[in-house]
C-alpha cells in the first residue's frame, strides 16, 4: 500500500509542476507573443481549440469538463 500512495502522490505532483508550467506558457505568451523561444507552439491556441471542441460536444463535452474539474478539485490531506 506504501507503494501505491507513493505512486499516487508523484502523479498529482507532476500534474501540479504540468499546470504550473502551462499557466506559466500562457502569461508569457499573452506578453510576448507566439515567439516565445522555449514554448514549443501556439499554447493559447491550443487551449481556445480544445475549449472549442468540447464546446461542440454538447452535453458530452460538458460532462468531460465536470470530470476534470471534479479531479482538480479533490480535496487534498494536510502536508501534501
Amino acid at each position: 500500500m506504501q507503494l501505491l500512495d507513493t505512486i499516487i502522490s508523484t502523479v498529482k505532483k507532476l500534474t501540479e509542476v504540468g499546470i504550473a508550467v502551462i499557466a506559466l506558457a500562457v502569461v508569457l505568451q499573452v506578453i510576448f507573443g507566439s515567439g516565445v523561444a522555449f514554448i514549443g507552439g501556439d499554447v493559447v491556441g491550443n487551449i481556445t481549440g480544445i475549449v472549442a471542441s468540447l464546446g461542440a460536444n454538447g452535453l458530452v463535452g460538458l460532462a468531460a469538463v465536470a470530470v476534470l474539474y471534479s479531479i482538480f478539485k479533490q480535496e487534498r490531506p494536510q502536508g501534501s
